[in-house]
């Protein structure tokens, strides 16, 4: 199965020649990612790998990504963290009908990463709650990547922030 998904990374000073980048992602089996270099210092790869799985697609890509630039430290995998809007497009429906529903099942909609004038959530939470509903269509390929794009992003800020116990996190965060 074909799995779309997008890496985005912090590059090394020493990483600057985009040239020089794109040819050694490529030869690292990165050729089947569009490159995308918006801001100094920040690369985004977007990815339309076959696979057995979107575990399999992301986790080679990573490796891959990995072997081409060593020092690129990852920023976030995508499609994760979304707004109604995103959500509303994924799912076909209008900014208004995801902003409806959530409104309408205040108590059972999945809680936001970020609340605030742009309410940010994660796409496979959504996703899923959607599905127990039923009567909307749900990519199933793109219910996994979000999955498997939201365990990337909650390991990389597990490294970045270590809680010394699982007990303590879940009284912090209850």
């Amino acid at each position: 199965m074909e799995y779309i998904f997008t890496l985005k990374y912090q590059l090394a000073d020493s990483d600057s020649d985009l040239d020089a980048l794109v040819e050694r992602l490529g030869a690292a089996g990165c050729d089947d990612a569009l490159v995308g270099v918006g801001q100094p210092g920040r690369l985004a790869l977007e990815f339309s790998r076959e696979a057995g799985s979107a575990a399999e697609a992301v986790h080679s890509a990573l490796v891959d990504v990995k072997k081409a630039i060593p020092s690129a430290r990852l920023i976030e995998a995508s499609p994760d963290l979304v707004g109604l809007t995103d959500v509303a497009d994924v799912v076909g429906v209008s900014r208004q009908a995801m902003r409806k529903l959530m409104l309408t099942h205040r108590a059972t909609f999945p809680v936001p990463v970020h609340e605030g004038s742009a309410s940010i959530w994660h796409l496979a939470e959504v996703l899923d709650w959607l599905m127990t509903r039923g009567g909307y269509q749900i990519d199933v390929g793109v219910l996994d990547i979000a999955k498997v794009a939201l365990e990337v992003n909650i390991a990389k800020e597990a490294i970045r922030y270590p809680v010394s116990s699982r007990e303590e996190m879940e009284l912090l965060t209850a």
